[in-house]
């Protein structure tokens, strides 16, 4: 009775998480009960997923963004060595007298290019350049990190999939031998030959072994769902980003 109050409780508290998500509030949600099926598997994980799936993350797409923005800083901060030329034309009327302002011969114009330099500044574009290039290094290693770091939770749920799949297995025949040695001590205990302790041994036995089963079938699940998240979204190939 106790195990299932505390049951009850997190059931109820993962009612609310899910209220929450939807964005109801807690209290004007339910989920009706449901016998859980010991033989619901997962979704079925297809073979060869494609590395671009982990495009559609958020944290590897700012990480990219990042990475281009400070390779354009390199570029604004080398531009900086270069002369700046300009062309510019300007154009207009000059006349001593009012009455001849308008004629062809007031007309004055100029056009030429011109030519910018800074022969010395301390140092500073050269310092500026190289925080440039070692704030693209900095972003670059981030972005390295950042891509590595989700390779690493991928194949971290494929294993756990696989892993807990071929446990599933070994655990249900296991929970398939309790339910059956249940079976065999209770008829022993109607017949007369055993005592009801080694009925309530085997019960608990099978109850264990049923419980383990319900477990690693819930592990199987989260598995999933996390690897949903970290490929950004699922593993539906429609889904990629545009090229």
């Amino acid at each position: 009775m106790v195990q299932a109050s505390d049951v009850a409780i997190a059931r109820a508290q993962f009612e609310h998480a899910i209220a929450s998500l939807i964005g109801l509030p807690p209290a004007s949600f339910t989920l009706p009960p449901s016998p859980l099926p010991l033989s619901d598997n997962p979704p079925a994980l297809p073979p060869g997923l494609p590395s671009q799936l982990l495009e559609r993350r958020p944290d590897i797409a700012a990480a990219e963004r990042r990475t281009a923005a400070a390779n354009e800083q390199i570029g604004i901060a080398r531009a900086a060595f270069f002369p700046s030329l300009n062309l510019s034309a300007t154009a207009g009327l000059e006349s001593k007298a009012i009455t001849s302002l308008f004629d062809t011969s007031s007309l004055i114009y100029s056009l030429g290019p011109t030519l910018g330099e800074t022969f010395f500044d301390g140092g500073r574009r050269r310092g500026l350049s190289q925080h440039a290039i070692a704030n693209y290094d900095s972003t670059t290693a981030s972005y390295r990190q950042t891509v590595l770091t989700a390779y690493q939770q991928v194949e971290d749920n494929l294993v756990a999939l696989r892993v807990l799949s071929r446990e599933q297995d070994q655990q249900r025949q296991a929970t398939a031998s309790a339910q059956e040695s249940q079976t065999i001590f209770n008829n022993r205990y109607v017949g007369g030959v055993d005592t009801y302790l080694q009925v309530i041994t085997a019960q608990t036995t099978a109850l264990n072994n049923e419980r383990n089963d319900i477990d690693i079938l819930r592990r199987r699940m989260d598995a999933s769902v996390l690897l949903i998240k970290v490929l950004g979204g699922g593993w539906d190939r429609t889904q990629l980003p545009p090229q």
